[in-house]
């Protein structure tokens, strides 16, 4: 699950409840071959029965290439059409991207998988776990939702001038003027969503839709029922579907767990907290050094980072890349460091080059997080990160509400409060947003559920620990309690956490509820 902070004060406008069409070189490196099913595995529902018989065209993945990763030459890629409204099935219709590797040994079935966001591509995903007998037992499907990514057409909402000023800007001022502008920046930003994306898929954009989408991706690829490997927002949408297709689960491996229950405002708070606990996780192991730029103090921590990043407010710091390091910038890249502790050598030089007056690695971390490539280009990360969480829960419309909620954020991330606080906040952009939401926070309750797994780290910054065991509870799964300070875990090479998981999806064993390691 993405966060986005880019400054206290409009903190709630960009924390997630943790980024024109693709086109791209003909494809040269894996043959063309299509898949036709002489018939199709699972329900078929009524009025669907085109899209769920369509033929897949296998092709290089080389055109699908949107964020610079490379897939390999054993992943092939195709295009899965899919109506952009369900409720007219035979109106107008948009491509969902997915990704393969074949099963290399007596093959179960397809494993679909999600690495979250929302707005992330998932395509890398079909590499995952391939040192494992997932890699033996099953064909390995990432995919890029509905408007993300390769999928055609995508959520676009700026320019890659217009992200880079945007990231310039500080908005920290919370006077009433300051207030006016940021909300005046938000009506823009909608407003721009819909010239260059459409109102008709920002409205149809939204986790109700991808497990649509999912489940004629389980019947394309011949599957009687869906196995799924979900990250962070991948939860959400792994949840979604076992709520509008429980009986078509075989089985779900959901990580980074989001809960179903939670309201946008204190999924912020609860996040912003997490961060918090990362942060001075980070401080304290940064302190057993001499070099450390936070001091060797860590409850000084919290103030020794302000006064580093704080005079960026006024003046960004040199950088090789002429754009230099901004207040916003400074922040997301020690965002994206705290998501795993394999990154804070990386916020410690970083952190020590702006103590001397240099911020590159910090921009370097900041670009990573923002999806910017090295041709200055962008992914649509962001801006369809924006767009599903707009319409993924209910905007905070209520002014005292939001100023209530910008006092909460606070207090529960100091490291990231600049102290400029009114008692006033400025309304979130989902506010703002030119269509409505079509999910809301609720209790899971589903019947005829396979036993799922929900894999939950006790020191996760950016999906908190006690989301993964409410989500567990509600969906009467088992829980896996993975004892670390990193964003998600499952197949990352942690054998105590990696072993059971493969023992379920392969051979429906689950592990032990309450499994700790």
């Amino acid at each position: 699950m993405r966060t986005r902070t880019r400054s206290s004060a409009v903190a709630l406008s960009a924390v997630a409840v943790l980024l024109a069409g693709c086109s791209g070189p003909e494809p040269t490196a894996v043959p063309e071959s299509s898949d036709a099913p002489a018939s199709v595995a699972g329900p078929v529902p009524a009025g669907l029965e085109t899209f769920y018989t369509q033929t897949l065209q296998w092709e290089s993945c080389d055109r699908y290439n949107t964020d610079g990763s490379e897939l390999g030459g054993d992943v092939e890629c195709a295009m899965v059409t899919v109506p952009l409204d369900y409720a007219d099935p035979s109106g107008t219709t948009i491509e969902v991207a997915i990704s393969r590797t074949q099963a290399t040994g007596e093959k179960i079935g397809s494993i679909l998988m999600n690495p979250g966001g929302p707005g992330s591509s998932g395509l890398y995903l079909a590499t995952q776990a391939g040192d494992t007998a997932i890699a033996d037992r099953f064909d390995r499907i990432g995919f890029d939702p509905r408007g993300i990514g390769a999928s055609e057409p995508e959520v676009r909402c700026l320019t890659p001038d217009e992200v880079d000023a945007e990231r310039r800007e500080p908005d920290v001022d919370v006077s009433p003027e300051g207030i006016a502008a940021t909300e005046a920046e938000h009506r823009d930003y909608a407003a721009q969503c819909v010239e260059r994306t459409g109102a008709d898929l920002l409205e149809h954009v939204g986790t109700r839709e991808v497990v649509r989408d999912m489940d004629v991706i389980r019947g394309v690829l011949g599957d009687e029922k869906l196995t799924y490997v979900g990250y962070s927002y991948g939860t959400r949408i792994g949840t979604a579907y076992a709520e509008e297709f429980p009986s078509n689960v075989r089985a779900m491996v959901l990580d980074g767990a989001l809960d179903p229950d939670q309201s946008p405002v204190d999924e912020a708070v609860a996040q912003g907290a997490a961060f918090q606990t990362a942060f001075d996780q980070f401080a304290a192991d940064c302190a057993q050094t001499d070099t450390c730029p936070l001091g060797t103090d860590p409850a000084q921590a919290v103030a020794q980072f302000r006064s580093l990043v704080d005079p960026l407010i006024d003046q960004p710091a040199e950088t090789t890349d002429p754009r230099g390091l901004s207040y916003d910038d400074a922040i997301t890249g020690a965002q994206q460091a705290l998501y795993s502790q394999q990154l804070w050598r990386l916020l410690r030089a970083g952190l020590s080059e702006l103590r001397d007056g240099r911020g590159d690695t910090l921009l370097r971390l900041a670009d990573t997080y923002s999806g910017r490539l090295e041709d200055g280009s962008y992914t649509n990360i962001d801006d369809a990160f924006n767009a599903v969480r707009c319409v993924d829960g209910p905007p905070t419309t209520d002014r005292a509400a939001a100023d209530e909620a910008d006092a909460r954020f606070r207090a529960a991330a100091p490291y990231l409060d600049d102290g400029r606080a009114t008692g006033d906040a400025p309304l979130d952009l989902c506010a703002f947003w030119p269509v409505p939401n079509t999910s809301d926070p609720h209790i899971v309750d589903v019947e005829g559920l396979p036993t799922l797994v929900v894999v939950s780290t006790t020191n996760d910054p950016a999906t908190p620990y006690q989301a993964g065991v409410e989500l567990a509870s509600q969906l009467r799964g088992d829980l896996v309690t993975y004892e670390g300070t990193q964003h998600t875990v499952a197949f990352s090479g942690v054998e105590c956490i990696d072993d059971p998981l493969v023992s379920y999806l392969v051979d429906l064993v689950p592990p032990r509820d309450g499994l700790r390691c």
